[in-house]
């Protein structure tokens, strides 16, 4: 074989080994009812906040222990143990992303993401009720040529 094609080869042995190495670190969403099927198995969840359930914390008898109910979109809840300091603002975030796993009935926490609410929201609404009120009618067009 020449050198070339052994580079190539090395070459392309490098990149599979890489390819393979991202591949356990892809993702998914899972629902917690498919979270606990999996108890044990790290996954990530989407869920809100269950705010008719107790959020518990108190960052002076310990700033790292968070609890709370979260619900995801199909209406399945689970208790959340999030073993860190509470994120700020958590209470007005429109969605979580959670990942972790499923021990003991519980989801035990290692990560929280906060989707927070748009600050364009009420913009847009806004915006579409201007453009209702300003629509153009071709009628008008109609009588502002005669």
């Amino acid at each position: 074989m020449k050198k070339t094609h052994i580079i190539a080869l090395v070459l392309i042995a490098i990149s599979i080994a890489v390819l393979i190495s991202f591949m356990g670190d892809v993702t998914t969403y899972d629902t917690i009812a498919a979270a606990k099927e999996k108890p044990g198995k790290a996954v990530t969840l989407v869920a809100k906040i269950d705010k008719s359930q107790p959020m518990e914390y108190d960052p002076v008898k310990n700033p790292n222990y968070l609890t709370f109910t979260a619900i995801d979109t199909l209406g399945n809840s689970i208790k959340v143990v999030y073993r860190n300091t509470k994120p700020t603002d958590m209470e007005k975030s429109e969605r979580l992303v959670l990942k972790g796993s499923v021990k003991d009935g519980q989801f035990e926490c290692k990560d929280i993401l906060l989707k927070c609410p748009s600050k364009y929201k009420d913009d847009m609404n806004t915006a579409k009720q201007n453009a209702g009120a300003t629509s153009y009618n071709s009628t008008d067009a109609a009588s502002d040529k005669n």
